[in-house]
C-alpha cells in the first residue's frame, strides 16, 4: 500500500481532518510532509485532543528505531488503547519493551515512544498489514468521533 492510496482511503472518512503540514506553514519545519488526523467535521483542528493517528515520514528526534531516513520508507501510527495494543503485540504497554527491530516494514508495532499511551506502528504497510491498517484507522476515527461526542456512523 503506497502513502498515497491510504491517504485516499482516510479522506473518505466522514468528519476526517487531514493537518498536512507543509512549507510556509505555521507548523514547524520538522512536521513538514507528515499527515496529524483528527475527527473534526467543522474542519478546524482541535486544540484540546491529540490526533488520533499519524503518518511520520522521517526520524524526529528521539525517535529514530524506525529509520524513517531512508529514501521511501514512512510510518502509519495509530492510538488503538491499552487493550488493542495488547492484541495486536502480545505486550502490555506499560512494561519494559521487549527489544525488536523497529524498522522491520509491513509489521505492527509497539510505537518506539508513544507505546505506554497504546499507540502502534507499522512501517510502510503492505500486503500483511494493509487491511489491518485501514480497519484499525476506522476504529480510532470512531473512536475519536465518540469522544467528540459525535454519533458513531459508517465512514467511506
Amino acid at each position: 500500500m503506497s502513502m498515497d492510496q491510504l491517504l485516499r482511503t482516510i479522506s473518505e472518512f466522514d468528519g476526517i481532518l487531514d493537518v498536512a503540514p507543509g512549507e510556509g506553514s505555521e507548523f514547524p519545519e520538522l512536521t513538514w510532509g507528515d499527515h496529524f488526523f483528527y475527527y473534526a467535521p467543522d474542519g478546524v483542528m482541535p486544540q484540546r485532543r491529540q490526533p488520533y493517528a499519524t503518518i511520520v515520514t522521517k526520524n524526529y528526534p528521539g525517535d529514530d528505531r524506525s529509520g524513517l531516513d531512508e529514501p521511501g520508507r514512512w510510518r502509519l501510527n495509530i492510538h488503538v488503547g491499552t487493550a488493542k495494543f495488547r492484541e495486536l503485540t502480545g505486550e502490555n504497554p506499560r512494561e519494559e519493551a521487549a527489544p525488536r527491530n523497529y524498522a522491520e516494514a509491513d509489521v505492527v508495532l509497539p510505537h518506539p515512544v508513544y507505546r505506554t499511551q497504546g499507540w502502534v506502528a507499522i512501517v510502510n504497510p503492505g500486503p500483511g498489514t494493509a487491511e489491518l491498517a485501514v480497519r484499525l484507522l476506522r476504529e480510532a476515527h470512531e473512536k475519536a468521533k465518540a469522544r467528540a461526542g459525535a454519533a458513531p456512523g459508517h465512514d467511506g
